[in-house]
Parts: structure tokens; sequence; C-alpha cells
């Protein structure tokens, strides 16, 4: 008689095991997978509907609607460039700090009023504490170069370099409590020294030449690199000082009483000369239409970089942190800078 055996249960039951561990493994990846992916697409997604939204609106029309007046229509027109907040060098971004006057986005729209036909006249709109030296005389050089006339509307501060670029107008109005002047230079140059030297922090600072390091926010600066540095700063005085007289047809000996980095209200700056007329936006548009040789109530437009569709993708995926990196604080406490600016803002 035949004795049949049957196979042990672990042999049988091993397999069945690691079917239904395979079986349950991947599903808990795939979970875990699609958990931290959805969070990413859905942030992506926000990105890229909001990218379409912008580019969408700004589809049609290359002017915007402006406080000063209708877009709409066609003909004769005025064109409206602002100048807000601090002037600096470089563009601006998608998502760019709107207390900074870029320069470069300035002189572009300076540039397509130039070239559009129908703008017969700018109205160049500051309320600006000034900024940077070159950067403001960027925006005065572009103006410079542009024939059509240009009339000035002050806001509640149109002073140094806010008052550098209104030089190259036509004519300025101020409103009668605008603060505006301070025709002046100014570079500062921190010093922590003493800090250091409390915290037991010593630099070492090797040059190859005795003015290399001046401005070091490691030392104190000499009294012979405050002279040199003093020469530096009168010579861009001397031009800033050039300018107004050139702008407001005055001497260069009428000029310098006035520009001692002191501020004008509107009514003292209309007294002193070093604006045309007091008045408000409407008042530049009817100056800007007459100049122009415009007949009627002009047609305003108010020109605005608009970013194409990919543009607004790639920046709004590549953010730099809003946290300044030790490098990036270093490197704005050693760089010494020229600067028509008025400290009060």
């Amino acid at each position: 008689m035949t004795i049949q055996t049957s196979p042990e249960p672990a042999a049988l039951s091993a397999p069945k095991r690691k079917d239904s561990d395979s079986r349950s493994f991947w599903p808990i990846v795939i979970t875990l997978v699609i958990g931290f992916a959805l969070p990413v697409l859905a942030c992506y997604g926000l990105i890229i509907s909001s990218a379409v939204a912008l580019q969408i609106l700004s589809l049609g029309s290359g002017a915007s609607s402006s406080d000063f007046g209708s877009t709409r229509g066609s003909g004769p027109a005025v064109a409206v460039i602002h100048v807000e907040g601090i002037i600096a060098s470089g563009g601006d971004g998608l998502f760019s700090d709107t207390s900074i006057a870029s320069a470069q986005t300035i002189i572009k729209n300076i540039e397509k009023a130039k070239n559009d036909e129908d703008v017969k006249a700018i109205i160049l709109a500051v309320d600006s504490p000034g900024g940077g030296v070159v950067a403001s005389d960027e925006i005065y050089h572009a103006l410079k170069g542009v024939e059509k006339p240009i009339v000035v509307v002050m806001g509640d501060l149109a002073a140094s370099g806010g008052y550098y670029i209104s030089m190259a107008s036509n004519w300025i109005i101020a409103n009668p409590n605008t603060l505006t002047g301070s025709i002046g230079v100014i570079s500062e140059f921190p010093n922590a020294e003493g800090l250091l030297d409390k915290i037991g922090v010593d630099f070492v600072v090797i040059t190859s030449g005795p003015r290399k390091d001046i401005g070091s926010p490691y030392r104190e600066m000499t009294e012979a690199e405050r002279a040199y540095w003093q020469k530096i700063i009168d010579e861009t005085y001397a031009s800033f000082v050039q300018i107004v007289a050139d702008g407001r047809h005055m001497t260069v000996d009428q000029v310098k009483p006035l520009a001692d980095g002191g501020v004008y209200t509107g009514r003292q700056a209309l007294e002193l000369g070093l604006v045309d007329q007091l008045g408000y936006e409407e008042d530049a548009v009817t100056k800007a239409a007459e100049l122009g040789g415009i007949t009627g109530k002009p047609r305003i437009i108010e020109y605005e970089d608009r970013p194409r569709f990919f543009e607004l993708l790639t920046e709004a995926t590549s953010q730099r942190s809003l946290v300044p990196s030790l490098a990036e604080i270093m490197s704005l406490v050693g760089h010494p800078s020229l600067s028509a600016r008025w400290i009060g803002q």
C-alpha cells in the first residue's frame, strides 16, 4: 500500500506571504508619492494659472487705465510715466518691491512714449526721495533724448534724484505741499569697529594699495581718506548744481545757496524758481496738451511693462529667498556708493 504524504504547511504558505507583502507594499509607496506630489503640483498649478490670468489681462492694448484720465480712443495723446519710490538701477520683476523706481523700466517706458507717433507730450509723475546718482542720471539722459514736451507733476516727494530727473522737463508742477529740492549728494560708510572690538572679532585686510579699502566697515576712516572721498562728493555735487542751473535757466551762483541738501515745500519752491506752477494732475494734463499742440481733452496713455507668459512663469518659479544671505548683507555694508537721495526718507 502506498502512503501519500502532503507538503509541509510552511512550504505552501511562504510564497503566499511574498505575494501578499508585494501587493501591500506598492499601494503604500504610490500613496506616499501622490501625497507628497499633490501639494507641489497644486502650487505649480496656482503659479501657472496666475501667470495665464495675468497674460490674458495684458492682451490687447499696451496701455492701462490711469488716474489722469481715460486711455480709450485714438488720436493725439499724452503719455504718463510714473517714477515712484527710491530710484535704483536695474529692472523690475513680477514680484518686485513696489517701493523701488527701476531706472531700466522707466527708460523703457520713456522710449515707448518717444517712439509712439500718437504721443505728443509726456507727463512724468514723480513721487520719489531720489536714489542712486547713476540711475538718476540715466533717466535724466533718456528724457533729454526726447524731443516731445515733458511736464513733471510732483506728488508727496520729489527730492534729490527725484528733482534731478525733473530738470529734463519743459514745465514743473508741484502740489503746494510737495517736498522737493534736496539738491545734493550723500555717501554713507558704516563703521562697526567698536562693535567688533567688544565681541572680540578682528579682520585682517591685505590690499594692493593704501586706498583699496577706503570705506571699510572694519575700521575708522582716516582724515586723508575723508578728504579724498570729499573730492568725489564735490565733483558729483557740482554736476548736480549745473544740471539744476541748466534746467531752471539759472546761474550756478543762483543755485548754490539753494543747494544745501534741504527740502522746500511746493510754495517755497515756486518762490525760489525751482518749479513753474502749483497745481494737480489735471493741470499737468492741460499743460501737456497745450505744449503738445493738442486741442480739446487729450487721450491719456500709461505705458507699463507686461512680461510674456514664459517670463512670468520663469520668474514665479525662481524667486529668491526674502531673507538676505550673510554674503549679501556684507556686500551691502562694504560697498561705498553715491546717492542723490533725501536722507529723511
